[in-house]
C-alpha cells in the first residue's frame, strides 16, 4: 500500500513532467499551484481565478505549501496532468483562439478560465465534464452549468474583480466557546471575504476545539475586513451562531507592500494591529516576516455572544511576487 509520502513524491514527479512545467491556462513557467479535482497545474495568478470559481468547480492547492489528502493526490494522479486535462477541456477550442499568456490581464485570464471550466464552452456541445473527488465523469446535461456558482462568481454582480494576493488563514483553535446544545456545542468556523466563503470541519461536543485547518481566499484590489463566524452544527434545525468577529487586513497588507519581497528579508516585525475598543482583538497582533513569509497571529474575542475566543494565523502571498 502506498504511503502518503510515496503519493506526495508521485505528485512532485508529475509536476516535473514537461507538460506540467508550464501553467495549463496561460503557459507561465514553473507553476506551483494545482486544481486537484480538475487535474491541472497552474500559476499563482491563474490560481486566484480558479479559487474564485468555488471549490465545487476547482479545488486549488499549493504543491509546496498545502497538505494534500490521499483523495486529492489520487485525483490529480488519475487525470495525469495538464496535457490530459487540456485534451478534454480544450478539445473544441476555436481555430485562431488566443489563450492567455503569462502577461495577460486578470480580466483576460478570468474570461478564459471561466469559459473553459465553469461554462465549459470548449467541450463537445452535448458533453459536460463533472470533476469529483476521484475522476472526471461525462454527463449529457448542461442545464445546471453556472446555476450553482452565484455565490462564488466575481463577475456576476460586481463586475470583473482584480486580485492582488492570496490569504491563507490557519484556524487554530477556539477557547471557552458558548454552549448551544444541552451541555456543549459542535462548532465550526466560516470565513467570508467579499463573495467568497470558506469553512472548517465540525468538531463534535467541544467548547475548546482545535481545528489547525488552513483555509485559502483570494484578496481583491478593493477588499474589506475578513469576517469570521462560529456556528454550532445542528442536524435537525438551523445551525446556531456562536459569535462573530472581523479582521482588519490593512495592517498586514500595507506592511507587506511597504517592505517588498519577504524572501529578501530576514526574520523581523514589519507591522502591528493594535487592540482597541473598536475591534475584536484579544491582544495586540504583530505582522512578522518568518522564513521569507509574511505572517500574523491573531487572537479574537467573539462578538455578540456571551463568551469565546478564536486563534488564527494569517499568511499573505502577493500576486506580483
Amino acid at each position: 500500500m502506498s504511503t502518503s509520502r510515496d503519493k506526495m513524491r508521485k505528485l512532485k514527479e508529475l509536476l516535473h513532467k514537461s507538460d506540467n512545467r508550464i501553467c495549463a491556462d496561460c503557459s507561465a513557467p514553473d507553476p506551483k499551484w494545482a486544481s486537484a479535482n480538475i487535474g491541472v497545474f497552474i500559476c499563482l495568478k491563474c490560481s486566484g481565478i480558479h479559487r474564485s470559481l468555488g471549490t465545487h468547480i476547482s479545488k486549488v492547492l499549493s504543491v509546496t505549501l498545502d497538505e494534500w489528502t490521499d483523495d486529492e493526490i489520487n485525483s490529480i494522479l488519475e487525470v495525469g496532468g495538464n496535457s490530459y486535462a487540456n485534451a478534454i477541456y480544450e478539445a473544441f477550442l476555436p481555430g485562431g483562439y488566443h489563450k492567455p499568456h503569462p502577461d495577460s490581464s486578470q480580466e483576460e485570464r478570468a474570461d478564459f478560465i471561466r469559459s473553459k471550466y465553469e461554462l465549459q464552452e470548449f467541450l463537445k456541445p452535448s458533453l459536460r465534464i463533472v470533476s469529483n473527488k476521484s475522476s472526471l465523469q461525462a454527463t449529457d446535461s448542461r442545464k445546471d452549468v453556472g446555476n450553482s456558482s452565484n455565490s462564488y462568481s466575481f463577475e456576476s454582480e460586481a463586475g470583473m474583480v482584480e486580485f492582488i494576493g492570496i490569504l491563507k488563514v490557519k484556524v487554530i483553535k477556539g477557547t471557552k466557546l458558548a454552549v448551544r446544545d444541552m451541555l456543549s456545542s459542535d462548532p465550526y468556523v466560516v470565513l467570508t471575504l467579499g463573495q467568497q466563503k470558506a469553512k472548517t470541519k465540525v468538531i463534535k461536543s467541544n467548547l475548546n476545539p482545535v481545528w489547525n485547518e488552513v483555509l485559502t481566499l483570494s484578496v481583491p484590489q478593493q477588499y474589506g475586513p475578513l469576517k469570521l463566524q462560529v456556528y454550532d452544527h445542528d442536524v435537525l434545525s438551523k445551525d446556531d451562531i456562536m459569535g462573530e468577529a472581523e479582521v482588519d487586513l490593512q495592517p498586514m497588507i500595507n506592511a507587506a507592500i511597504a517592505f517588498g519581497d519577504p524572501e529578501l528579508l530576514s526574520d523581523m516585525q514589519i507591522g502591528r494591529w493594535l487592540k482597541s475598543g473598536d475591534n475584536a482583538l484579544a491582544r495586540d497582533s504583530a505582522v512578522n516576516v518568518v522564513g521569507g513569509k509574511v505572517k500574523q497571529e491573531v487572537s479574537l474575542r467573539l462578538q455578540n455572544v456571551e463568551c469565546g475566543e478564536v486563534d488564527l494565523e494569517l499568511e499573505w502571498i502577493a500576486l506580483n511576487q
